[in-house]
């Protein structure tokens, strides 16, 4: 009898496991063609770039390169998912102006009012879209190379800093005192103030 008759043997279907749809969202800004010289010749691989984001602050850039085109957008998604960062932001928009000069590439962002939009070309806007930033201005200078201008991107967006919110003197917490491993550990502590023969007596006592 065949082994495929017989009617207990399980069969596994690759097609029923399947993933959860991921909440973030990636694009590939570039496919290249580089060579390398080697030894003997010169080598060819493709060179991809890819930004990943959840548009809710969160956002990473990655390269890979490959033999093949897949397989560098792969290694590139890797890449940015382990380069991920968080972005501070200021409701829908970016909570001060930065400047940023990253090697012939010189970007500039601001602070944009509600409904602005994304000022912005290339990479530059790719990246804040993904990002979740939807009002902001910005320039760019320089260089029109895509992997260099989205590295001067997200240096720029490393470089913001929110706002911390202080806590109220009336909501802070209010620390006691207390003795560990006293019965009553939970009574606060006393403070008696000295008398003059107290004083007396430790200005007495031995020195070391």
């Amino acid at each position: 009898m065949a082994k495929s008759s017989r009617p207990d043997r399980k069969k596994r279907d690759r097609r029923d496991s399947r993933r959860e749809p991921s909440e973030y969202e990636d694009v590939t800004l570039s496919v290249d063609r580089v060579t390398r010289v080697v030894k003997g010749g010169r080598r060819m691989r493709f060179r991809a770039v890819v930004v990943l984001g959840n548009r809710k602050g969160k956002v990473g850039l990655g390269t890979g390169k490959a033999a093949e085109v897949q397989m560098a957008i792969q290694k590139a998604q890797r890449a940015a998912r382990r380069a991920m960062m968080i972005v501070p932001m200021s409701g829908d928009t970016i909570p001060h102006e930065v400047n940023v000069k990253h090697k012939a590439a010189k970007l500039r962002l601001m602070p944009a009012s509600k409904g602005t939009g994304i000022i912005a070309g290339g990479p530059l806007r790719v990246i804040l879209d993904l990002t979740g930033i939807k009002d902001v201005l910005s320039k760019r200078f320089g260089t029109g190379n895509k992997l260099v201008n989205a590295q001067a991107a997200m240096m720029a967006l490393e470089k913001l800093r929110g706002s911390r919110a202080s806590v109220p003197a009336a909501t802070a917490p209010v620390a006691k005192s207390v003795i560990e491993g006293h019965p009553e550990e939970n009574l606060p502590i006393k403070h008696v103030k000295a008398t003059e023969q107290d004083k007396k007596n430790l200005g007495e006592g031995p020195r070391g």
